[in-house]
């Protein structure tokens, strides 16, 4: 079993909707000790096209979990939902969309997230860093059934089969 360190590498990104949420959430998980790599964008641009930004961090995650590195990402937007969904395109990649303490936890403990999405505009500050940081603390349970679960939306992202 591989051991990681205490706190995950975190790759954040954001459109211009998540900017101030971005750069206090980067300040503040950095404070508590995560590595955390910011893939932008650097400056606001409320014409922005957050889908770079959002798979870049996708595909750091995913190069990271790859080479062995404990690693989650943290996308960003008004709502999350498009930030969710480019960062879902990614092989490899289980972006899930959390609104509440439940959603942020159980998208690691059941699905085994490794990005999650975050809406600005739908929280404070408060609950936005409450949702990351619920979302970031909590393990995959490992159980079977979501194991098994897991293995039969990676067959179908890597064959185009669905497995009944």
């Amino acid at each position: 079993m591989t051991s990681f360190p205490a706190f995950p590498r975190v790759h954040i990104a954001t459109d211009h909707a998540g900017m101030e949420l971005s750069a206090h959430l980067v300040s503040h998980l950095m404070a508590k000790g995560y590595d955390v790599v910011d893939h932008g964008p650097k400056v606001y641009d409320a014409q922005d096209d957050y889908p770079s930004f959002c798979i870049n961090a996708a595909l750091a995650v995913v190069a990271d979990q790859k080479a062995g590195v404990h690693a989650l990402g943290i996308v960003l937007g008004g709502s999350g939902n498009g930030e969710q969904i480019a960062a879902n395109k990614v092989k490899g990649v289980r972006a899930a969309l959390a609104w509440n303490h439940s959603t942020a936890t159980l998208a690691r403990e059941h699905n085994d997230a490794n990005v999650v999405a975050v809406g600005g505009r739908q929280h404070t500050v408060e609950e936005a860093t409450a949702l990351i940081e619920a979302f970031l603390a909590e393990p995959f349970s490992n159980d079977e059934r979501h194991v098994r679960r897991i293995a039969k939306i990676a067959a179908y992202e890597a064959t185009g089969e669905v497995i009944e």
